[in-house]
């Protein structure tokens, strides 16, 4: 599973279009507009008349927290204000704790006067056996120092959500706000158990003319839920981290997945490490990228990454490109060997021969610039004709002139890395 963030924008666009499925009389009406740099700001006050009828809040929307401690947040604004704000910051670069990164996104909607006292706090977390709910009354940008008041709540996976009780949980300090706001919490689990949630915070929110508005969310989803959730999850973005640009190599991958049932993803770390990896499973991948980062060499790993789910040999071969032009552009200045380390656990489904046969046409392509960018390459794979595959890798070592060393299932899935980087036979 991975957990992947997405902008508040969305989050409350969900709440606001599916929460009335599972709440009575909830009637937050979203109205809340995305600024980005191709935005036109006329066409949005025309489509969206309350800008100029309300007070108004901005702020970036680009997966980033403490926008207020960070001064990114314009509150009680006119609609002119907001425009000069927008115009003011727009491509602005930030500091945000550690990371620099340019302002390109913008989230406007009302303005809700309350005072702090009124704000109140939940989140809701997925772990392994489990979902907790976390409640307080004391909600705001100081939730962290005054945790002590956070009410834990955790639920058992296999709960029906609609039978929670919550009423005698919550605190008693809520009073008359007791049972619309266990209404709220109820329905705010259900939706997050149905539409694929791993993690969804509101913070602060308040009771305003008798209804609850979510003034702050940050919320992540999980990606093994996009087949499933693909009508509700249609024309959700999955922005990159803050600070963090996709390179043309990673684009492209992201490309290819996007119209693929398998999954192909790249992420680039070190351009110039000497350790590359072709892992099979999402999984894998991190056990992998652990054990290359425990023997010593974190510094030197060079991609993040995996290819799974039964990927077409034309797919896999684009992907096996992608990897192989990265890795044999320029040789260590050192003139020490890179590794190629191609692994994953042992496939259910995956048809290991079909892929293999895309890897081995990306290895024949490059056989000139592996050969002089000194590349080892390390195999090790189990499942669905797996003999057939290896039988492949082995013959092409031969063939190529580049050492190509082949393990099946017998061996540890990560013995191959301390094989490569120096653990010996």
């Amino acid at each position: 599973m991975a957990q992947r963030g997405i902008r508040e924008y969305d989050a409350k666009r969900i709440l606001a279009e599916r929460l009335p499925d599972y709440i009575d009389d909830f009637d937050y009406d979203g109205e809340i507009a995305l600024i980005t740099r191709d935005t036109d700001l006329e066409v949005v006050a025309v489509d969206n008349p309350w800008v100029k009828k309300k007070r108004l809040v901005v702020k970036p929307d680009q997966l980033f927290g403490k926008r207020g401690a960070h001064g990114l947040i314009l509150l009680d604004a006119s609609w002119d204000k907001a425009k000069r704000y927008i115009q003011d910051n727009m491509g602005r670069e930030v500091l945000v704790g550690t990371i620099v990164g340019t302002l390109d996104t913008f989230l406007i909607e009302p303005f809700v006067p309350h005072r702090p006292e009124e704000e109140l706090y939940v989140a809701i977390k997925s772990e392994r056996d489990k979902d907790v709910i976390y409640f307080s009354l004391r909600g705001g940008v100081e939730i962290e120092a005054n945790w002590d008041t956070v009410t834990e709540i955790p639920v058992d996976v296999l709960a029906r959500p609609e039978e929670l009780d919550l009423g005698s949980k919550l605190p008693a300090g809520l009073a008359d706000r007791l049972q619309p706001t266990a209404a709220f919490v109820r329905g705010l689990y259900r939706l997050y158990r149905d539409l694929g949630f791993s993690y969804l915070e509101i913070n602060p929110f308040v009771f305003a003319g008798g209804r609850v508005v979510p003034l702050d969310l940050v919320a992540r989803l999980d990606d093994a839920e996009a087949f499933w959730q693909r009508k509700t999850w249609r024309g959700l973005e999955f922005p990159e981290p803050f600070g963090r640009a996709l390179t043309k190599e990673e684009a492209w991958i992201k490309e290819i997945d996007s119209r693929t049932g398998a999954s192909l993803k790249l992420t680039i770390l070190n351009p110039r490490g000497r350790v590359w990896t072709m892992v099979a499973g999402g999984g894998a991948s991190v056990i992998y990228a652990d054990t290359i980062c425990d023997l010593g060499f974190a510094g030197e790993l060079a991609n993040y990454g995996e290819y799974s789910g039964d990927p077409s040999t034309m797919d896999t071969y684009d992907y096996t490109k992608t990897i192989l032009e990265l890795m044999t552009r320029e040789k260590d200045p050192e003139g020490r060997p890179k590794y190629l380390l191609i692994g994953g656990g042992i496939a259910n489904f995956t048809d290991v021969a079909k892929t293999f046969k895309g890897v081995v046409m990306g290895l024949e392509d490059y056989r000139d610039r592996l050969r002089d960018t000194g590349v080892e390459i390390y195999v090790r794979r189990g499942g669905p004709h797996y003999e057939e595959g290896l039988r492949i890798m082995r013959q092409l070592g031969e063939r190529l002139g580049v050492p190509i060393h082949v393990y099946g299932p017998e061996t540890h899935m990560t013995r191959i890395v301390s094989m490569a980087l120096g653990g010996g036979e």
